[in-house]
C-alpha cells in the first residue's frame, strides 16, 4: 500500500495534469455574460459581442443584466463566481470609479476580477439638456442655474459612474448647484430628460444621438478632449468657458473571475479579438459610435491600475465625498 504522503503527491500529479484538458474542451457548456447595467451602451455592446462569441464558440453566451447600485452586485457576483470561465463581465469605466466613491467595497476590483480585454471604446461624453429648456449654450446653462429661485436636476446612470463623475466636475467648476437624480440605468435617466422631468445630463453617443438627431434633446457641450467630428458645432467644455472638465469616453471592457486559469483568459481574449475582427460586428459597433479595442489581458490590468489612480485624483477635485 502506498504511503499516504505518496497518495497526495499522484493525486496532485493527476489534478495538474487533467487542467490542461480541462481548458482545452472549454466551453463545453453556456456562457453567461454579466452586465451589472439596465438596458444602455454596456448592454447593447455586450449582446453584439455574446451573439459573436456563440458562434464562435460553439455555445450559448447569454447576457444576463443585473442593475442596481452602480454596477456593484453584478460585479460582486462575477467576483464571487467559479473561476471556471463560464461567468463572464462585461462592465463599463464606472469598475475604475467605485473604489474611489465607497468607503466599503464588497470586492476588491483589482485582486477578484481577472481582466480579459477592453472590447470597445468611445469618443466622449456630451453635455445635453430638454429642448424645452431656455439655453442654447453652456454659458446660458450657468446662468440659469444661478438664478434666485430656480434649481435644475440632473440624470445619472446611478451614483458614482462615470456620467456623474462629469456632472459634479462640471458643477464644482461652473460654481453652480443643481440635484442628482440617480436612475438605474442610462435609458431610463435619458428618458425622464426628453420627457422634462429632469432638465440635464451628460451622456454617451450610443444612446443619445439618436435623440439629438431628431432634436428631442440639444447638445450644449462635450467633455473630450478635443471637438467631435459627429458634433462639429458643439464646443468642448474649456472653449464653453469651463476648465478643467476632460473625460475620455472610457471603455466596456471584458472580466472573468479571479483564478481563471490563464489558458481559458488568452482563449476568450483571443475570441474577442476574432469578433471584432468580423465586419458585421464592427459595423454595429460603429452605429453606436465605439471602436474596437482588444488590448490583451496584460495591458487591459496595466489601463485598469491607471483608470483608478487618474479616476481617484477626479473625484478629489469634484469634491465628491464616498459613501
Amino acid at each position: 500500500m502506498l504511503k499516504p504522503v505518496v497518495l497526495h503527491a499522484c493525486a496532485c500529479v493527476a489534478l495538474y495534469g487533467a487542467a490542461p484538458v480541462s481548458a482545452q474542451s472549454y466551453p463545453s457548456k453556456p456562457i453567461r455574460m454579466i452586465v451589472p447595467f439596465a438596458a444602455g451602451a454596456p448592454d447593447a455592446a455586450a449582446r453584439i459581442l455574446a451573439q459573436q462569441l456563440q458562434v464562435q464558440m460553439g455555445q450559448p453566451v447569454l447576457v444576463e443584466n443585473r442593475p442596481g447600485a452602480n454596477g456593484l452586485p453584478g460585479t460582486e457576483a462575477v467576483a464571487r463566481a467559479d473561476p471556471d470561465g463560464y461567468t463572464l463581465l462585461m462592465v463599463s469605466t464606472s469598475i475604475a470609479i467605485n473604489p474611489s466613491l465607497y468607503r466599503k467595497m464588497p470586492f476588491d476590483v483589482q485582486k477578484d476580477l481577472e481582466p480579459v480585454t477592453a472590447v470597445v471604446t468611445g469618443p466622449g461624453y456630451i453635455l445635453v439638456v430638454n429642448p424645452a429648456l431656455p439655453v442654447k449654450t453652456v454659458k446660458e446653462l450657468v446662468a440659469l442655474a444661478k438664478t434666485p429661485g430656480r434649481q435644475l436636476t440632473y440624470g445619472t446612470p446611478g451614483f458614482g459612474n462615470a456620467l456623474h463623475l462629469a456632472t459634479e466636475m462640471f458643477t464644482t467648476r461652473a460654481g453652480i448647484s443643481v440635484t442628482h437624480a440617480p436612475y438605474k440605468g442610462a435609458g431610463p435617466a435619458i428618458a425622464d430628460l426628453i420627457g422634462g422631468h429632469i432638465q440635464m445630463m451628460f451622456v454617451t453617443p450610443p444612446l443619445s444621438m439618436p435623440h439629438i438627431r431628431s432634436g428631442k434633446l440639444r447638445p450644449i457641450g462635450f467633455a473630450g478632449p478635443k471637438r467631435w467630428s459627429e458634433l462639429p458645432d458643439v464646443p468642448v467644455m474649456a472653449e464653453a468657458g469651463i476648465e478643467g472638465v476632460v473625460l475620455d469616453g472610457g471603455w466596456y471592457g471584458l472580466f472573468a473571475p479571479a483564478r481563471t486559469p490563464s489558458v481559458i483568459v488568452n482563449r476568450l481574449h483571443a475570441e474577442v479579438q476574432k469578433a471584432l475582427g468580423v465586419s458585421d460586428v464592427r459595423e454595429r459597433y460603429a452605429k453606436m459610435m465605439l471602436d474596437p479595442v482588444g488590448n490583451t489581458p496584460a495591458e487591459f490590468r496595466v489601463e485598469l491600475a491607471d483608470q483608478i489612480r487618474k479616476y481617484a485624483e477626479l473625484v478629489k477635485a469634484a469634491k465628491i465625498e464616498p459613501q
